[in-house]
């Protein structure tokens, strides 16, 4: 019996020996086809790879890798990026409330909250912050700069900052809150009837501070309205929704999703918004996406209101966060976006060309989208609003007015001068040097009439020749408008925030003026087409 036993062993071992070279590529082709490849691949890196591999490193590094083959929008977020990816959306985050910007190394805070921390201690616009807790923020890029001046509510973070006029550093110790949020960061009368409300992106908050800006403004003589999308790069699909509710009678489609294994899913109206007959314009550029897309398609489709603008970007996928146990996330696409008629926003793209689909705008760029409507090429397909009005599918939401971009003006030493960052920089030394003159003004009319007599072009020309921008006399005078806009529309968000800034800017802006014309007129309900 055991002589039987050792032979049968022998056997069997070189059965084995020879199956297993014989057959070793099949054995691994199994391997490979299988869901185990991912953990068998880090399995023989670990074991035979000539230096030692963090594998839990490698993976955080495969992650965004295989995700970036689907489509252009699933993603996957590292435990340490999750939380402040979110705070974008959420109606506050626990920091030290204060808008900064970096330059030349150094954080230079633009604009101090109301009534946050750092207003509290007697922190300023102005203000340089070189350290915190004694550790340095000179030469660090901006996304470390907020996780050093973010933190847990009720934490403490001393500041040291340089402030002008001030030989040395003062030191404030900030006790870090709430800092809230705001999505419509702007709105006001254009004039006796017409409101305009500027909305910034799509958050937790944004429809109740909406609906706060509405009931502002109505009680101010609001008869029509704007609502400003552009460059809104979306958010929640249920806000978008709820913001649509207030304009649009019951039982109407917004939006409806479908996917793989996603069913079709319809969002509708219940015919409690306040607002279902006010003329409404809807402004829409290349940089609103998803969301903004959202809003637009179905005041478009319902006949609603009118769109204005360009080409919105076109992103009509819908993601699906994961989470993970360690607070990563992936944002898995499961479905797609579609207007009331049929359209799906998404624009078109090619798994694995993600390079190509961010120089999109770029291409757009080239082709003339921005400059003319007849170099937008409608190739997808037609579809009909409620009232029979035609649309094209093919993604992203087309104006039903264009508005091209006015280059006119523009010229190579204008140019220059925005990209380089120069003439933000000029005007927040101007604005920190002129602070006490511009904190009398009480209104932004005032202010924009005096910065008018202040000669701002031929102290940025200076200022840009001594900072290597070559003076350029003819191009100078010829973009002379632009750079007034840039540098006053500049001086006037570091001394008084955004609302002011757009207050001046509504006075100039194409799309604005363009659609006070049709809401003056009474043609915001679009009509009919002949013959329907």
């Amino acid at each position: 019996m055991p002589l039987l036993l050792a032979l049968a062993v022998i056997l069997g071992i070189v059965i084995g020996t020879f199956y297993a070279s014989h057959f070793s590529g099949n054995r691994l082709s199994i391997v490979n086809t299988g869901s185990n490849k991912l953990n068998y691949l880090l399995q023989i890196i670990d074991n035979n790879y000539v230096d030692t591999v963090n594998s839990s490193e490698l993976i955080e590094s495969a992650m965004p890798v295989i995700l970036s083959e689907l489509d252009p929008h699933s993603s996957y977020i590292s435990a340490s990026d999750a939380e402040e990816t979110g705070d974008e959306l959420k109606g506050s985050f626990s920091g030290i409330g204060v808008r900064f910007t970096i330059q030349k190394d150094t954080v230079n805070v633009m604009n101090i909250i109301k009534g946050g921390p750092s207003e509290k201690v007697g922190m300023l616009a102005g203000d340089r912050i070189i350290a915190a807790d004694d550790s340095t923020l000179v030469g660090v890029k901006d996304r470390d700069v907020m996780r050093r001046l973010r933190g847990p509510k009720d934490s403490k973070v001393k500041l040291t900052v340089l402030r002008h006029g001030h030989d040395k550093p003062i030191d404030f110790v900030v006790v870090r809150g709430d800092v809230p949020v705001e999505s419509v960061d702007s709105y006001f009368m254009l004039d006796k009837q017409t409101a305009y409300i500027s909305i910034e992106s799509f958050g937790e908050n944004t429809y109740p501070e909406m609906l706060t800006a509405l009931a502002q403004l109505n009680v101010q003589g609001m008869r029509n309205l704007i609502i400003d999308l552009r460059g809104n790069r979306g958010g929640y699909m249920q806000t978008a929704i709820m913001m649509v509710n207030e304009f649009l009678p019951a039982g109407q489609l917004v939006v409806y999703t479908e996917g793989r294994r996603s069913p079709r899913e319809e969002y509708r109206t219940d015919g409690r918004g306040t607002f279902q007959n006010l003329p409404l314009i809807v402004l829409v550029d290349e940089a609103s996406a998803s969301a903004s897309e959202i809003f637009a398609g179905a005041i478009q489709d319902n006949d609603r209101g009118t769109i204005i603008g360009r080409r919105s970007f076109g992103k009509g996928l819908v993601q699906q966060p994961i989470e993970f146990k360690d607070g990563s996330v992936v944002r898995l696409t499961i479905a797609r976006y579609y207007t009331p008629s049929g359209r799906c926003i998404q624009k078109p793209y090619e798994k694995g060309h993600g390079e190509e689909y961010e120089n999109d705008l770029i291409l757009r760029y080239e082709r003339g989208e921005f400059f003319s409507a007849d170099s937008i090429h409608q190739d997808g397909p037609e579809y009909r609003t409620r009232l029979g009005r035609v649309v094209y599918g093919g993604g992203g939401i087309m104006p039903d007015i264009f508005i091209p971009e006015d280059t006119t003006l523009y010229t190579s030493y204008f140019r220059e001068a925005v990209f380089t960052g120069l003439t933000v920089q000029f005007a927040f030394l101007y604005t920190d040097e002129h602070r006490a003159e511009l904190n009398r003004f009480k209104s932004s009319p005032e202010m924009v009439a005096w910065l008018q007599r202040q000669n701002l072009l031929e102290l940025f020309a200076r200022y840009g020749e001594a900072h290597g921008l070559r003076r350029r006399n003819l191009m100078l005078q010829r973009s002379a408008p632009l750079f007034e806009r840039n540098l006053i529309a500049n001086i006037l968000y570091n001394a008084q925030d955004q609302p002011w800034r757009l207050q001046y800017l509504s006075t100039i802006d194409p799309a604005i003026l363009r659609a006070q014309e049709i809401l003056n007129a009474g043609k915001a309900f679009p009509k009919a087409p002949a013959g329907n």
